[in-house]
């Protein structure tokens, strides 16, 4: 009930953060929608919304319905305008089952159906919808991914494993020192201390933080120093010096509600998880942005791509007929061209391309200072060093 009431609060908290930006409605929105399972919520408000990270401030509370800020699948989302202001709302609350009589939802596009005499039923939290896809971000709000530059020191260590190779796998057993007495039954996870993140457009010297580089799983099977440990999953092969860490079993909130930041905030992507060259919808992206930023989880950002440097020949009174000239030239002498370009470079004046916007990325994990985001939107590609910032 307090996690019910905490997320009500949080929801008219972020309506307020949103107040300043102005709702667009796209003009292809549909007049209802019936919600199905694998929707998320960010999905639903862009069938409405031009810029769906605000639907906190046009959601609006329906005191009729019970817990009207959680939405299953069957319900009927609608948009009304109440004053003149957009807002969504639950018109219903619907329930779809197999082998059961149907109707189509006048308005409802896709071809969605719900029952004809939705009843009432009660419905447990974990079967809402979520604001994102909580699949994909799964193993990021359970393990430590950012670790400082002497954190992992102190954990216990792999010293061996059974037949003393160098590496060992799942289903093998290792031996682990620095154990404390009363690990017997538990679990834990396996991690490598990986490369510092850095933002070189900033400053190439300061240290960000580490990459702690998940191993894999593994349980104690007798205690002692030292303690003799199955690795029962693993994503790397598992090294002698490899720290372990206990799995607490608990998670990070899932509910995340995009706020838009309340002062004007400046960093750029500096890694990309899985290390791809472009970035686009659903990847997981870290921004050199943390709590000591003012970020949240689900801080709402734009990304803008690094606009290029070019030379502007013309500001300098370059003479352009005599560029055309060796542009259409098939043969010229090199020393000519030689002597042009370098006439030409003398006269040049360099100009910085404003940068473009990309897309919309949501925090979903941070640290001191650094952050885990998902990309939501991707209007183009996305690359490393491209600039984070207010949309």
């Amino acid at each position: 009930m307090l996690n019910k009431f905490l997320i009500i609060i949080t929801l008219i908290s972020a309506a307020v953060v949103c107040q300043a930006e102005e709702v667009q409605v796209r003009p292809d929105h549909p007049d209802l929608y019936v919600v199905v399972k694998g929707d998320t919520l960010w999905d639903i408000s862009d069938r409405f919304l031009a810029n769906p990270w605000v639907w906190p401030k046009v959601w609006r509370v329906n005191p009729h319905i019970e817990n009207p800020h959680l939405i299953y699948p069957g319900d009927i989302v609608a948009l009304d305008y109440i004053d003149g202001k957009p807002y969504l709302l639950i018109k219903e609350r619907g329930v779809v089952e197999e082998g059961k009589e149907r109707e189509v939802v006048e308005g409802a596009g896709d071809d969605r159906y719900v029952r004809l005499e939705p009843q009432i039923r009660v419905y447990d939290r974990e079967s809402a919808i979520p604001t994102i896809p909580i699949d994909i971000i799964e193993q990021f709000l359970t393990r430590p991914l950012v670790v400082g530059e002497n954190e992992m020191d102190d954990w216990p260590y792999v010293v061996s494993s059974y037949d003393q190779h160098l590496i060992a796998g799942s289903g093998n057993k290792i031996y682990v020192r620095g154990m404390p007495d009363e690990s017997e039954g538990k679990r834990y996870a396996i991690y490598r201390k990986g490369p510092a993140y850095i933002n070189p457009v900033k400053d190439e010297k300061k240290i960000l933080g580490y990459e702690a580089l998940y191993v894999g799983d593994a349980y104690v099977t007798r205690t002692g120093d030292p303690a003799s440990f199955i690795v029962s999953e693993s994503n790397r092969e598992v090294l002698i010096g490899d720290r372990l860490a206990e799995e607490s079993g608990d998670e990070l909130n899932r509910d995340f509600i995009p706020v838009t930041p309340d002062h004007e905030v400046s960093g750029n992507v500096i890694s990309v998880i899985d290390g791809v060259s472009e970035i686009g919808q659903f990847q997981i992206i870290v921004v050199d942005l943390g709590h000591e930023d003012g970020m949240q989880a689900g801080t709402v950002l734009g990304v803008y791509q690094s606009g290029e440097t070019v030379e502007d020949y013309i500001a300098t009174g370059a003479d352009t007929n005599t560029t055309k000239k060796y542009k259409y030239r098939e043969t010229i002498e090199d020393t000519d061209l030689i002597g042009y370009l370098g006439r030409q470079a003398a006269k040049s004046e360099t100009v910085q391309l404003p940068a473009e916007y990309a897309g919309v990325i949501m925090v979903f994990r941070t640290f001191d200072n650094l952050s885990y985001a998902l990309v939501m939107e991707a209007v183009a590609p996305m690359h490393l060093y491209d600039s984070v910032r207010n949309l």
